[in-house]
């Protein structure tokens, strides 16, 4: 009785921390003694937010980024608690619990930034099973052989132009084209972005796998692009994965 008792208690004082305008404070507790505990928690999660979206937090000035945070800590329920993992906590409630008074892309636009976050902490390693890349002649090697793409290259595609959004540009209708952007970490741990050509993307992505040939995934891509010249195609195609094999987007290589 006094254990359920105590938990009652709990989720009544959680939830008026939570959302102390929607949820009246337990009873027997001063109100000064709960202000601490209610701006304190806010500010940990308010300011860990916004050095997450610092972008976010510039376009929605003031108290239209307080009301957005405040949403959010009252309406979601984290499936981590872990600190580093709240960004995605963000963006997935961003993705599925769209405001109509909000800008269409700031989902896109959490989701851009929190990627950067998302690389730099990530423990992710290439497989055990790969052969080195080569140290010369890389593109004809990787034509022959499966190239791998490193679990530290993100191939991401968006809508909305996220990596222009900001306080002075906030377009009101996504362009034709989707932004393809290749975001990566390098060995010295510097994430860095990068516009990607819509062939250069799909190629990612027909590798994506790790078990076709350089030389079958490039043959596939003049199929799907109709090339009127495969075999100039996947000369190209060739010092595409030397340069991708160059600047650490492919982590090693299969037999195909």
């Amino acid at each position: 009785m006094a254990e359920s008792l105590l938990r009652a208690q709990q989720f009544a004082l959680s939830r008026h921390l939570r959302d102390p305008r929607g949820v009246p404070a337990p009873d027997g507790i001063r109100d000064d003694r709960l202000a601490v505990y209610r701006d304190l928690l806010y500010n940990n999660l308010q300011s860990l937010l916004a050095g997450n979206f610092p972008v976010i937090r510039r376009i929605l000035a003031g108290e239209d980024w307080h009301a957005l945070v405040r949403a959010f800590y009252a309406g979601h329920r984290c499936r981590t608690p872990l600190f580093t993992e709240i960004g995605r906590e963000f963006v997935r409630w961003l993705e599925t619990e769209p405001d109509p008074g909000l800008p269409p892309w700031i989902a896109e636009l959490a989701h851009y930034e929190w990627v950067e976050l998302a690389l730099q902490i990530s423990d992710a390693l290439p497989p055990a099973d790969l052969a080195p890349l080569p140290a010369t002649a890389a593109g004809e090697a990787l034509l022959d052989a499966a190239p791998v793409v490193s679990p530290l290259a993100w191939a991401l595609a968006y809508r909305w132009p996220v990596q222009r959004i900001g306080p002075s540009f906030r377009p009101d209708r996504a362009p034709d084209a989707p932004t393809l952007l290749l975001v990566r970490r390098d060995a010295d741990g510097e994430v860095r972005f990068a516009e990607l050509s819509p062939l250069a993307f799909r190629l990612l992505e027909l590798l994506a796998p790790g078990t076709r040939s350089g030389r079958d995934c490039l043959e596939a891509l003049a199929r799907e692009a109709g090339s009127a010249d495969p075999d100039a195609l996947i000369a190209d195609g060739a010092a595409l994965l030397a340069r991708m094999a160059v600047d650490s987007t492919l982590c090693g290589m299969r037999a195909a």
